[in-house]
């Protein structure tokens, strides 16, 4: 499993979990989320940081949201069951998907560097265009009130 962190221009962050374990708040918490807020702000201690989370348990766990707020970094919500919402599963696991399929790997650990290495590979100009897609699929759930809407 990889945590990925990206902004409008390309990649942030990629953050593996080690040994086949399951991501829950305190591996987010203490792993992860430091690691991403630290490469953001590598080059700007006050930089505001704004997160879009899905609604996965380790997103919306009390002790996430605590550690959040300490760090001052904001949250933009997300509707329930709306995955037609979040870049990675319209933009990134797709397109990684397809570069991948057909590759087997002999270890976890040349999967991730394998993904890395695709993930990085994405030219300026697709992310820009997923986030464009994105903004324009936010306003469509505003105006559908929240209602799924990929198949529309």
């Amino acid at each position: 499993m990889i945590a990925f962190f990206f902004r409008k221009n390309g990649p942030v962050a990629t953050v593996a979990l080690e040994d086949r374990r399951t991501v829950n708040a305190k591996w987010y918490i203490t792993i992860c989320l430091p690691e991403v807020i630290d490469e953001i702000r590598k080059n700007n201690r006050k930089r505001r940081i704004i997160l879009h989370h899905d609604n996965a348990s380790s997103h919306k766990a009390t002790q996430t949201n605590d550690y959040l707020k300490e760090k001052k970094i904001e949250l933009m919500n997300h509707c329930p069951y709306s995955p037609d919402l979040s870049p990675n599963d319209f933009f990134l696991f797709p397109f990684v998907k397809n570069k991948m399929r057909g590759q087997r790997f002999t270890a976890p650990e040349e999967a991730v560097e394998a993904f890395k290495k695709h993930v990085f590979e994405i030219a300026t100009s697709e992310w820009n265009k997923c986030f464009d897609d994105w903004f324009i699929r936010m306003q469509k759930c505003i105006i559908l009130q929240g209602e799924y809407f990929e198949k529309q």
